[in-house]
């Protein structure tokens, strides 16, 4: 947790060498506070979505609990990923609520991952769709830059689904979870419609963030279209996946400023939206705090037997 903090505080030294904070911080202080309402609502109802899919992944995998159970649990994991500085991470979060409810966590953990990676398998098409079909005035290099990301991130997907097939995978100890995975993704995904389904509930989940970004945009007075945050927040999405600083912040400021500077955006703004979003992250994520309150409290000493 203290080299995540590290980097996030290194990288927003960097940042400071370029931007001027003050009009960052005039630029968020004039946002209309409805478009902030409808962004803060159309990120809880992306991570409703993703709730949803997880659920549905979950039941499959014959862990049949409602659907109130998976989003109070998946609040949580966004709680623990956005607003706690802690060495446990939602993932985990999520595999441990599991647990509590009787189910293995190995299983508990294939399920989680295998949600992750649906996840960013429905971005990935998500970004190939709008940097190739719709208009752009991003360069030609990043077009081909992320259609060469893309494209090799949903060949591994695929190539996980498959790999249950590899007879050697089962004949080392080192790789038995490697093995569990792929057999787990298999047993989901042989069948088509059910990864269809999953997928479209990814992307709906991640067009509900990208909206939410351009609301927050909207809100301090930009006028980029819609096309351009379809276009350039997946990568945005897919860097902060990388856990090396606290829940994102720093590399999500980074790349937003440097990925919408080639369209001509004004920095100090572009500034002023990351930040924002990441504010309407934590917010959003506060049910899973009280859910989790909740929770240690039915499970204090003083309510046991």
């Amino acid at each position: 947790m203290i080299y995540r903090l590290a980097i996030t505080l290194a990288l927003f030294a960097l940042i400071a060498w370029y931007i001027d904070f003050r009009a960052a911080l005039a630029a968020m202080l004039s946002a209309s506070p409805p478009l902030l309402i409808a962004a803060l609502l159309m990120q809880t109802l992306s991570t409703g979505f993703a709730a949803w899919r997880w659920g549905l992944i979950m039941r499959a995998l014959d862990f049949d609990r409602p659907l109130g159970f998976y989003l109070r649990v998946y609040f949580i994991g966004s709680w623990f990923n956005q607003a706690l500085p802690s060495s446990i991470g939602g993932d985990a979060m999520r595999v441990l609520e599991v647990g509590r409810s009787g189910y293995r966590k190995r299983h508990a953990l294939a399920g989680v991952f295998v949600d992750r990676a649906v996840g960013v398998f429905g971005l990935l098409l998500l970004n190939l769709l709008a940097i190739n079909l719709l208009p752009s005035d991003f360069p030609a290099w990043l077009k081909h830059l992320v259609n060469l990301i893309a494209l090799g991130g949903c060949a591994g997907f695929l190539a996980m689904i498959l790999m249950h097939h590899l007879p050697w995978l089962g004949r080392f100890r080192i790789l038995a979870p490697l093995e569990h995975l792929a057999r787990q993704a298999h047993r989901l995904y042989a069948d088509p419609l059910r990864l269809a389904g999953h997928t479209l509930l990814s992307i709906a989940s991640h067009l509900c963030s990208i909206a939410a970004v351009w609301l927050i945009a909207r809100a301090i007075g930009m006028t980029l279209d819609l096309y351009h945050f379809l276009v350039a927040m997946p990568p945005v999405f897919l860097l902060t996946f990388v856990p090396v600083s606290l829940a994102g912040w720093g590399i999500r400021e980074g790349a937003m400023v440097g990925i919408f500077m080639l369209v001509g955006a004004d920095k100090d703004h572009i500034l002023a939206v990351s930040i924002l979003y990441g504010l309407t992250l934590i917010v959003s994520s506060l049910p899973g705090g009280l859910f989790w309150l909740d929770s240690r409290h039915h499970r204090s000493p003083r309510h046991e037997g």
